[in-house]
């Protein structure tokens, strides 16, 4: 077991272990059990039963959290032409094309998100194996390919977010900030759960969701019922 400080101990004795919290039990928890000196971000992490190495039991897709995730994300586009002035004009923070694939090619990577055009993914696609195991791959599904950069960029800007199984079939996402209130805490958390149920994959018979729990950065898991919070 990793060594724990003091102030995570202390967090630690305010959740009862083995105990299910109904929502607004846990939003309340994760503010008081938060440790750290900053903003800290608030996470959930949910346990599904799919089984991912089947390809129809992926869940990816993504959701507008109403109160934002309170974190800036660098944007970059791929993209050439007169689509390059519309990603800056958008507030793009990188816009490149061959020149910033080279780029990626050789480690530099300065953004958090990324979006292309059509056009782009033909050379975009031999950088996949830098981009792909950081989660950084442009995709349909995730509307970050697309001609419209202006709607895509607005839309990250304004709190959407991609969610998708990991090879466990655990979904780990940012639902936002300590210092949110409880009211847009609680709001972004069933915003998300609504898109993941949405989404349960036609291949996973039976129950979906296994577990629930939210945590903060460097702060203690909080377990939430899963039947409390799919049906307020």
């Amino acid at each position: 077991m990793p060594h724990r400080g003091k102030k995570y101990r202390e967090a630690e004795k305010l959740v009862q272990r083995n105990t299910l919290y109904d929502t607004k039990e846990a939003v309340a928890l994760i503010k008081k059990t938060s440790t750290t000196s900053f903003d800290a971000t608030i996470e959930i992490h949910v346990t599904t039963t799919a089984n991912v190495k089947h390809a129809d039991q992926v869940v990816r897709s993504t959701t507008t959290l109403p109160a934002g995730t309170g974190k800036t994300k660098r944007i970059a586009v791929f993209a050439d032409g007169g689509q390059e002035a519309e990603a800056k004009k958008a507030g793009a923070d990188v816009v490149g094309g061959e020149d910033l694939i080279e780029k990626v090619l050789k480690g530099e990577i300065d953004f958090d998100i990324a979006i292309a055009t059509p056009k782009m993914m033909r050379s975009l696609a031999k950088a996949a194996r830098i981009l792909g195991p950081k989660g950084l791959m442009p995709s349909p599904k995730s509307g970050t390919v697309t001609d419209n950069i202006s709607a895509a960029i607005e839309e990250l800007k304004q709190g959407k977010i991609e969610f998708r199984t990991d090879k466990n079939g655990i979904i780990h996402s940012i639902i936002g900030k300590v210092s949110f209130s409880e009211k847009d805490i609680l709001e972004n958390l069933q915003t998300i759960m609504k898109a993941i149920v949405q989404n349960k994959p036609s291949g996973v018979k039976g129950v979906f969701l296994k577990s629930i729990s939210l945590s903060s950065t460097m702060g203690p898991g909080i377990s939430v019922s899963p039947s409390d919070l799919l049906w307020k």
